[in-house]
């Protein structure tokens, strides 16, 4: 199989794996409300993420709990970049 062929193969599946998670959690939350309207404040949703750019991550949370675990995340991630670029200047 081509690179290019992978690439656009593993993208793709990248896109329906988000499409599938705003359904499921549309469908999660339309069904723990049912027509009671809106949760209070302390039943929502927390999350966060990291955006990278280069090995420089951008980091933010709706919590102090959610911000810990992005931040491992995201130095596990610039882990992973520096481990990757080392290994291709070797293979140069």
């Amino acid at each position: 199989m081509k690179i290019l062929t992978l690439g656009f193969l593993l993208v793709c599946i990248g896109i329906l794996v988000i499409l599938a998670g705003i359904v499921s959690m549309t469908y999660q939350q339309a069904w723990k409300t049912g027509s009671k309207g809106m949760e209070k404040p302390e039943a929502c949703v927390r999350g966060g993420g990291v955006i990278m750019i280069g090995p420089i991550p951008i980091i933010f949370g709706t919590d102090i709990a959610v911000l810990k675990l992005v931040m491992i995340l995201a130095i596990v991630l610039m882990i992973i970049a520096a481990i990757v670029f080392f290994l291709s200047l070797k293979m140069l």
